[in-house]
């Protein structure tokens, strides 16, 4: 059989006018920075005061800690709220971040370079690199690059939904490393998320999408967008009236795990079968499990709440109310001494023993919030098999009798109390402050004095205010 001469193909014109101009055009486009989403004619940003609009979901980067610089990881949450306003101020070839309210920087935590590590707000210091960012404007705004890490600021997961934390990432074309800065002044928002009285001046790149309103099912989801913020925070030493829950209540048979945010729309939620527990004894489960990070607010916990809320790393309770306390109303199952649980608002009624329990390392943060009938409202573990040094900040807090004590410590572990603005009504019934213990990983804790002093329980008279 004959070999067959093999034939010249030859390409047809345009087809091969077409794939090189093709080429041409992405080479084009990699060198030009058409991938990179590189636009030159897009402004450097002046230095002043600023909010900063997610483009993955249209939603600003928030502080979710009230002034102070604390460590609090910054999350996104819808525009109009308090603690969105950032002051671009220059920094050698970029920009600090200061958040406008309390004075505290954008900074990755603890300098990291890794992908992933948290964005948080933190004291500010001078030169520091993990503290200082560089725009690089982008097609649909502009990108936030760390000038330690040379990572990009971003929304974890890519998530458009509030509350999800931020962090830094590798930087590419997605949505949620692109940042819209809309030039503002600082104002303080309404209460409810109203939006600020002031218009913006002028923006960095196009307007966000608004988002829908997500209507709230029988049962609501673990990202369900909130339907009834928090009331803002009013004048030290004023609390807001009880909540009435909204709609029928919410049975749960098995404990609702929660990875990022869970808003209950103001609805009150009660344990049934093996959640119907109401009682002291140990090791009830929970009714609500938060991962590292999580957010649960604008929730009701009604009568039975078994074990109330565990807290498996830093996490952050806004507006939560326990009607009937159970064995715990929420207890701080940290792993790291950075982690913070942090309950913003809301109230407690009716604890036999504990209101907050602190097992893990870490601090404790309680602020807003109101407390009756009760027996401590915070205890630092007093006999877990594995002690450490755990800390504690109260500030606003109304605690009302019957109650015993408001923080319960062990000073032999170096436990810390930082109390401010603390309202006791006492109502004939006297209530112990700050009680130090000598704990122990067996056996019972002894009580070992009470009151202030210079290294455990820090707080002086004028912290206090007492109502007979």
């Amino acid at each position: 059989m004959t070999k067959r001469s093999k034939r010249a193909i030859r390409p047809r014109r345009g087809r091969s006018m077409a794939l090189g101009g093709a080429l041409a055009l992405l080479a084009t486009g990699i060198g030009g920075g058409l991938w990179a989403g590189a636009n030159a004619s897009e402004p450097t940003p002046n230095a002043g005061v600023y909010t900063l609009v997610s483009a993955a979901g249209g939603l600003c980067l928030s502080a979710p800690a009230t002034g102070g610089p604390d460590g609090a990881q910054l999350d996104q949450q819808p525009c109009g709220q308090q603690r969105q306003q950032w002051r671009l101020t220059a920094a050698g070839d970029g920009y600090t971040l200061v958040a406008a309210d309390g004075g505290a920087c954008a900074g990755v935590k603890e300098a990291r370079t890794g992908a992933g590590a948290a964005v948080q707000q933190e004291p500010c210091r001078q030169g520091a690199a993990s503290q200082r960012w560089t725009t690089n404007a982008v097609d649909g705004g502009v990108r936030l690059v760390n000038a330690g890490s040379g990572k990009c600021l971003a929304v974890k997961d890519g998530s458009r939904e509030p509350g999800a934390r931020v962090q830094q990432n590798s930087c590419d074309s997605a949505a949620a490393k692109r940042w819209t800065l809309k030039a503002t002044t600082v104002t303080t928002p309404r209460p409810g998320g109203s939006p600020p009285t002031t218009k913006p001046t002028s923006t960095a790149s196009a307007k966000p999408t608004a988002q829908p309103t997500v209507k709230p099912t029988a049962k609501p989801t673990a990202t369900a967008k909130p339907t009834a913020p928090a009331p803002a925070p009013g004048p030290a030493g004023s609390f807001p009236a009880w909540p009435a829950p909204k709609g029928d209540a919410v049975p749960l048979t098995a404990t609702q795990k929660v990875a990022t945010v869970f808003d209950g729309g103001g609805r009150r939620f009660v344990g049934k079968g093996a959640l119907g527990g109401s009682g002291q004894s140990e090791n009830q489960p929970a009714l609500f499990e938060l991962a590292d990070g999580a957010v649960l607010r604008n929730v009701v916990l009604g009568d039975t709440a078994a074990d109330g809320v565990h807290c498996k790393g830093s996490c952050t309770l806004r507006n939560v109310w326990w009607e009937n306390v159970g064995e715990d109303a929420a207890t701080f199952k940290s792993d790291s001494p950075s982690q913070t649980m942090t309950v913003d608002g809301g109230g407690a009624r009716g604890a036999a023993d504990k209101v907050f329990q602190h097992n893990g390392p870490g601090t404790f943060v309680i602020r807003n919030f109101q407390v009756e009938d009760f027996g401590k409202l915070y205890r630092s573990c007093g006999n877990c098999k594995t002690q450490y040094a755990r800390h504690l900040k109260i500030d606003n807090v109304r605690v009302t009798a019957p109650g015993k004590v408001v923080a319960g410590i062990n000073s032999n572990l170096g436990d810390t109390a930082e109390i401010s603005r603390l309202v006791i009504e006492e109502r004939g019934h006297p209530i112990t402050v700050c009680q130090r213990f000598e704990g122990v990983t067996k056996g019972e804790p002894k009580p070992i004095g009470s009151g202030p002093d210079t290294s455990h329980c820090l707080y002086t008279p004028a912290d206090i205010i007492r109502r007979p």
